[in-house]
């Protein structure tokens, strides 16, 4: 239902107003506590209480493409990949804009080599080496000296390259999941293919650093992306049922089932309101309005309007007047 949703919302979205579709997701993680008495809740050292992560990815639009439950102490990269690939949509995923845990070398070889790009916001910049491309270039970049480091090798891609294809097609065709490769190269850090996806996501890190460094217009496009994560968790937590946001259930699938009906909340969220944002700005007098600078402005994540509490009495035999501009809703898909 979610994934109908958002491919519906895709479908209704007028260019005019909203641009050109998208093809970069941000994603991260959301914290949310549960009652001491469940017995797979956990503590998190970060968020410093009990409870489970949600990991969520949302494009620029503000519509949620793909969530999934972590387990306090698992990595978010499997996750970020998972999503990226695995989202269900009819967007293209071309980008991945996360937070400074993917700042990860391995994160980088592998996004390399299944064909989109990650985009992290790096903190402690100061501290991140760049590799050369071949020995002998100590001269060549004088004012990075202090951050190059030793050269790429790019051998040991070559000699593993047959190997590192058949794991990305492994993830890519679903045969295998990200977290599952990871664990098996984690567990013998020596295993060459390993090292070879390592030295991809070297390459690919520097290259990355060196556009973050020089294109300021791309700090402020990953910002933008990561604030739109941060904006869908306020809206979660008004609309996820629950007393004070906790998860009560101790069951796994009950558990599951809690942040899927979250994501249909938030999906039905963003595409009313991108239906009536349309019907409203389609007067030819907010044209005349509406500047370059409104419209950037412009999201169809706002819950003001949304009651939480209180008794809702709901009509199923009557739609809203909403979507006479080509919009097509989700029991059409």
């Amino acid at each position: 239902m979610a994934i109908a949703i958002a491919n519906a919302t895709f479908a209704a979205r007028d260019t005019a107003l909203w641009g050109q579709g998208t093809t970069t997701v941000a994603s991260d993680s959301t914290h949310v506590r549960a009652y001491d008495q469940n017995i797979f809740t956990e503590w998190h050292s970060r968020y410093g209480g009990r409870g489970i992560l949600i990991y969520w990815h949302i494009e620029r639009g503000s519509m949620v493409v793909h969530s999934q439950t972590l387990r306090a102490s698992a990595s978010e990269v499997p996750a970020m990949i998972e999503g990226a690939v695995r989202h269900g949509t009819t967007m293209k995923v071309e980008g991945n804009y996360v937070d400074s845990h993917g700042q990860t070398e391995i994160g980088f070889g592998v996004t390399r080599l299944l064909g989109f790009d990650l985009l992290p916001r790096i903190k402690q910049i100061n501290k991140v080496r760049l590799y050369r491309v071949e020995s002998g270039e100590s001269d060549r970049y004088p004012r990075l000296a202090t951050a190059m480091t030793r050269p790429i090798r790019w051998e040991l891609i070559e000699q593993n390259y047959d190997q590192m294809i058949k794991y990305a097609t492994a993830i890519k065709q679903g045969t295998a999941s990200t977290e599952a490769i990871l664990r098996r190269f984690t567990e013998s850090a020596s295993h060459p293919v390993y090292q070879a996806m390592l030295e991809v996501g070297r390459a690919q890190k520097t290259c990355f650093v060196a556009r973050y460094l020089r294109l300021r217009e791309l700090q402020r496009e990953i910002q933008e992306g990561l604030n739109v994560v941060e904006a869908s968790n306020g809206a979660n937590s008004v609309i996820l049922n629950g007393k004070g946001g906790d998860i009560a259930t101790n069951r796994r699938e009950e558990l599951e089932m809690t942040v899927l009906c979250l994501r249909i909340l938030q999906a039905a969220l963003v595409y009313i309101n991108t239906l009536m944002l349309q019907d409203v700005l389609a007067d030819p007098q907010w044209a005349k309005l509406l500047k370059p600078a409104d419209q950037r402005g412009l999201t169809p994540l706002f819950w003001q309007h949304v009651q939480p509490y209180g008794e809702v009495r709901l009509d199923v035999a009557k739609r809203l007047p909403l979507g006479g501009h080509g919009s097509v809703r989700p029991d059409e898909e």
